[in-house]
């Protein structure tokens, strides 16, 4: 069986992050990369890790081998056109959904969407 590579082993990604990559059926630094990262990051959402850009960016800079950091300019507005996709199609937009539904269900109005009465 070949070894694999822990996924703390690429730059920037630490031990709290590879326990939620277990979660998400993500076992080693060589299945990520097989995934890249919108995939990943779309399980990631799936297993129910809570979306947040940096998270995102930081698994694409990882798995070119830059610092977390080195994201900047269009470069990093791609990454969050990218985010905000995944984001709207994950299942945090489908619970979202359901929340505002049943809220409006039970008479709780946002005071954004209230009308004048």
């Amino acid at each position: 069986m070949p070894s694999r590579t822990p996924i703390t082993a690429l730059p920037g990604l630490g031990p709290a992050f590879e326990a939620e990559c277990r979660r998400a059926g993500i076992d080693s630094a060589e299945a990520l990369r097989a995934l890249g990262t919108d995939a990943a990051y779309a399980r990631l959402l799936a297993a129910g890790t809570r979306p947040h850009f940096i998270g995102f960016y930081v698994i694409e800079m990882a798995l070119q081998g830059r610092p977390w950091n080195d994201c900047h300019g269009e470069e990093k507005a791609a990454l969050r056109r990218r985010f905000d996709a995944l984001k709207a199609a994950g299942p945090s937009a489908t619970e979202d959904a359901a929340f505002e539904a049943m809220m409006d269900a039970i008479g709780v109005i946002d005071p954004a969407r209230q009308r004048d009465v």
